[in-house]
């Protein structure tokens, strides 16, 4: 198993930030335009527990269905979402709100595995963690204009 970890200082409120991220559609604006993400599917206006997400991108080029069920629901406090469907042999993603002076810290931990076991981490997973770092740069970036 492979871990990303990730935090980031948001200048908003606690309950704020949480609503945008609880707003499934909000999914596509912190997402690189080049990935060309798309919803297929979901639950309603706000994520909960149990609630499925099905959404097709581009992954170096090549198209993805990937199929995400919310795990863990905790308003205000953490969420995760664990691929159900895709392109990872394992993938959970937990996001966790912190209120802070002046702001929220957020930390993203993604648990994953590739396809192949240790081949597929040998050919692909310095590829994969650099693709998750622009990723998740371009998303801190979509934030801080956000909530500036």
């Amino acid at each position: 198993m492979i871990r990303f970890e990730r935090t980031t200082f948001i200048a908003a409120p606690l309950a704020e930030v949480f609503a945008f991220f609880a707003t499934h559609e909000n999914l596509a604006r912190i997402t690189p335009p080049a990935m060309r993400f798309r919803i297929i599917e979901s639950p309603g206006a706000k994520l909960f527990e149990g609630a499925r997400i099905r959404y097709s991108m581009r992954i170096a080029g090549l198209p993805v269905r990937w199929t995400t069920r919310i795990t863990l629901w905790r308003e205000n406090e953490a969420f995760a979402d664990l691929q159900e469907r895709g392109p990872y042999r394992y993938w959970l993603h937990t996001h966790t709100f912190r209120a802070v002076p002046g702001g929220v810290s957020m930390h993203d931990q993604v648990d994953y595995d590739l396809p192949l076991g240790p081949l597929g981490r040998f050919v692909a997973g310095r590829f994969v963690k650099r693709q998750l770092e622009a990723i998740f740069d371009y998303r801190a970036e979509v934030i801080q204009k956000q909530f500036s």
